[in-house]
This record gives structure tokens, C-alpha cells and sequence, in this order.
């Protein structure tokens, strides 16, 4: 069930966050599927989750811990347990670079998380 989002653009490259509420592993299949659907034009849909004592994370393609880290992160500071952080990214056309591409995620994952009375 779908709890926050958060919207970012940065040099025309745009960021959707979306946080769930999860029961079990098998939901965030189910998630992923429907959106890889719904944003079929997106280039980059990197996540991370927390189910009970498993947790899973994926920079999706993006430079080495830019992305997925940083979500996974954010759901510990925030003791998310049975959540998905998920960011999508459409590709606006100009590379914005490892650190720029970190704080993108992070400051988009984190808005996700403040537009919900969770945070």
C-alpha cells in the first residue's frame, strides 16, 4: 500500500519517491512489476526494502551505492520495518555525477518518508 511520495527534478532528470507499506517479500515482486508497467519509459528504478530480518537493496544500473544504499539507509534511521523505498528516475539528458545522483535519491527518498506521518 502506497503511504508517501515525494517528487524531484534536477538538471531536467525527473525523481519520483514512493514508500510502501509491506507484509511480506513476495509484495515487493508485486510492486515492481506494476510500476516497471506504469513507468515503462523510466531509466532507473532503484530500491531498497526491510521485511523482518531480510532486507534487500539495488542501485538499479546507477553508479555503485548512489542509490540503493542510501534508501536502505534511510529506512533504518527511520526503523522501517515492512517498508519499500523505491525511486524512480527518468533521464533528463545531462549526467548529473556520483554525488549530485546520491543527494538526488537521498533528498528524494527522504521526502517520500516526510510526506507521511511516519517520519
Amino acid at each position: 500500500m502506497l503511504i508517501g511520495s515525494a517528487e524531484l527534478i534536477i538538471k531536467k532528470s525527473k525523481f519520483i519517491g514512493l514508500l510502501y507499506d509491506i507484509k511480506e517479500e513476495n509484495d515487493v515482486k508485486k510492486i515492481l512489476e506494476i510500476l516497471k508497467k506504469e513507468h515503462s519509459k523510466a531509466r532507473h528504478m532503484p530500491y531498497a526494502y526491510v521485511v523482518g530480518n531480510t532486507a534487500r537493496k539495488t542501485d538499479d544500473k546507477e553508479p555503485h551505492n548512489t542509490a540503493g544504499m542510501q534508501l536502505f539507509n534511510l529506512l533504518n534511521i527511520n526503523n522501517l520495518n515492512h517498508h519499500l523505498l523505491i525511486v524512480i528516475r527518468y533521464f533528463g539528458g545531462t549526467k548529473l555525477g556520483a554525488s549530485n545522483l546520491l543527494r538526488a535519491y537521498l533528498n528524494c527518498g527522504k521526502m517520500a518518508i516526510q510526506n507521511t506521518n511516519l517520519a
